[in-house]
C-alpha cells in the first residue's frame, strides 16, 4: 500500500471499483471486503466495510480497517478515523488526527477538514473561527453556509456574509470581509455571494428579505435567475414566478414555475405553461414537458413530444425517451423506437445505437437475441464487444461460455466482467482474485 497507488485508485476507480465493492457488501461479503482492504490496499473495499461496521456500531473494527491506510498518511482515511472517534465520544483523540499545525492553519483545505469534525463534536464556534481567515475563498464561504445549517449559527453566518453581500449589492470593488486583507483577498463572484446570503436568510425564516435581496439584481446578474426562481417557487410566489417565466429570464424560471404549479396540484396550469413555452421555442421546454408527461404516466405523449429531436446531433432527446419507457417497464417499445431511426443516423452513430440496443435487450430479458447480435459484432470487430457478449451469455444462463469468451479476450478490462459473472455464481473470493491488484492495473494503464 502506498499513497501513489491510493491516489491513482481514487482518481480512476481502480482496483476493486465502487460498484463491485457495493455489490460484495449487498451480498453479505463484509468479511471478504475487510480482508481484501487489508491484504490488497483496496480503498473502496475499506470504505464500504467501514460504513457497514459503523452502521452496526462496530466502531473499533471500523478503525482497525482504516488503520493501515492511516499509517501511510492517506488523508481520506485519517479524516474518516477522526469522524469515527468523535462519534464515539473520543473527541480530543479524533480532533488531534486532523488538527492543523501552524503551517496548516494557513491552508484553506486543512482548515476545512478540521472544521467538519469540530462541527460533529458540537464545537460550532471553533469551527467557524477556523474557517473565518479563509472566507475569501468561494468554496470556503460555501462550506461555512453548509456546515452551519441546523447548528443555530445562522446569525453568525449572515454576519460574515454581509460585507461581501453589501459589496455585491452596491457594485463596489471594496470588500470588508475578514479575508479581504489577506494575500489573495476576496475572490467571490457577486452572484454567488448573494445566493448564499439569500439562502441563509431563507432558512432563518426571512424569505421576504431573501426575495428582496435577489429580485432587484436578477437583471444585472442573470446567473442567479434560476436560483431566484426556485426561491419564489418554494415560497409559493406564483405571480412573481409567472412574470419571471414570461420575461427575459423565461428559460431560467420555466422549470421552477412549472414544477411549483405541479407540486401545488395545479397540473393543468403546469402543462399549459410548458406547452406555451414549447410553442415559443424556449430551449428547455421540450425536455421539461417530456419529464412532466412522464411523471403523469402519459408516456406515449412524452415520446411524441421528443420525437422531432431523435435524429438530431444537438438537443437529441432519444435517451430521455428511452429512459422514460424503461422506467415505465416498456423496454420493447423503447426498442421499437430505436429500431425506427433512419439509416443515416444509425450509420453515423453505430456504437451508441448498438450499446443502447444491448441495454434494452437486457431490460427486456431478450438475452439470447442479444448474445447472437453481440457475437456477430465481435466477429466483425474482435476485442470490442467481448464483454457485452459475455454479459448476454451469462444472463442467458451460459456462464461457462461467457467466461471462455472473456479469458481469451483482448479487452483491457475484461476482468471486471469476469468478476461480475463469478459474483453472480456466488464465487465471491474468486471474483476478487480475478481483478488485478491496484499496482498491476496502474502499470498496465501507464503502458497504454
Amino acid at each position: 500500500m502506498n499513497l501513489d497507488d491510493l491516489a491513482w485508485q481514487r482518481q480512476f476507480d481502480g482496483g476493486i471499483d465502487p460498484p463491485m465493492a457495493e455489490y460484495l457488501l449487498e451480498q453479505g461479503q463484509l468479511e471478504l471486503l475487510i480482508e481484501t482492504a487489508r491484504d490488497r490496499g483496496e480503498w473502496f473495499c475499506a470504505q464500504a466495510a467501514v460504513r457497514e461496521l459503523c452502521a452496526a456500531g462496530e466502531f473499533e473494527r471500523a478503525l482497525a480497517v482504516l488503520e493501515p491506510f492511516v499509517a501511510v498518511g492517506w488523508p481520506f482515511a485519517v479524516r474518516e478515523s477522526a469522524a469515527i472517534l468523535v462519534r464515539q465520544g473520543r473527541t480530543e483523540e479524533g480532533l488531534a488526527l486532523v488538527r492543523p499545525d501552524t503551517a496548516g492553519l494557513e491552508s484553506a483545505f486543512d482548515c476545512r477538514w478540521f472544521a467538519e469534525p469540530l462541527m460533529e463534536a458540537g464545537r460550532v464556534d471553533e469551527a467557524v473561527e477556523v474557517l473565518t481567515p479563509h472566507l475569501g475563498e468561494p468554496w470556503i464561504l460555501e462550506s461555512l453556509v453548509d456546515l452551519t445549517r441546523g447548528q443555530h449559527r445562522d446569525a453568525r453566518a449572515l454576519e460574515l456574509l454581509a460585507p461581501c453581500a453589501e459589496r455585491a449589492l452596491g457594485g463596489t470593488a471594496d470588500c470588508r470581509c475578514p479575508a479581504a486583507g489577506g494575500e489573495r483577498g476576496c475572490r467571490h463572484q457577486p452572484s454567488a455571494v448573494l445566493v448564499l446570503y439569500a439562502m441563509v436568510l431563507e432558512r432563518m425564516g426571512r424569505a421576504d428579505e431573501a426575495i428582496r435581496v435577489l429580485g432587484p439584481v436578477v437583471s444585472e446578474l442573470p446567473r442567479i435567475a434560476w436560483l431566484y426562481a426556485e426561491l419564489l417557487a418554494r415560497q409559493g410566489r406564483f405571480e412573481q414566478l409567472r412574470e419571471l417565466a414570461t420575461g427575459e429570464h423565461a428559460e431560467a424560471a420555466l422549470t421552477a414555475y412549472a414544477d411549483g404549479l405541479e407540486e401545488s396540484g395545479r397540473i393543468r396550469e403546469a402543462e399549459a405553461v410548458l406547452r406555451e413555452a414549447l410553442e415559443a421555442e424556449h430551449g428547455r421546454a421540450r425536455p421539461h414537458l417530456m419529464k412532466f408527461l412522464g411523471r403523469q404516466g402519459r408516456l406515449d405523449e412524452a415520446v411524441d413530444v421528443g420525437r422531432p429531436t431523435y435524429e438530431d446531433d444537438e438537443g437529441n432527446l432519444l435517451h430521455e425517451a428511452i429512459d422514460l419507457l424503461v422506467r415505465g417497464d416498456r423496454p420493447d417499445q423503447a426498442l421499437e423506437l430505436l429500431d425506427g431511426l433512419g439509416a443515416a443516423y444509425v450509420d453515423g452513430h453505430p456504437d451508441v445505437v448498438h450499446l443502447t440496443r444491448f441495454y434494452l435487450l437486457g431490460k427486456a430479458g431478450r438475452y439470447a437475441e442479444g448474445a447472437a447480435e453481440a457475437k456477430a459484432l465481435s466477429e466483425r470487430e474482435p476485442g470490442l464487444w467481448d464483454s457485452t457478449l459475455a454479459w448476454m451469455l451469462a444472463r442467458d444462463g451460459r456462464e461457462d461460455e461467457a467466461l471462455d469468451v472473456l479469458r481469451s479476450s483482448t479487452e483491457h478490462e475484461a476482468f471486471r466482467t469476469v468478476a461480475m459473472i463469478l459474483g453472480w455464481q456466488g464465487r465471491f473470493a474468486e471474483a476478487v482474485a480475478a481483478i488485478p491488484t491496484v499496482s498491476a492495473q496502474r502499470e498496465a494503464w501507464e503502458r497504454r
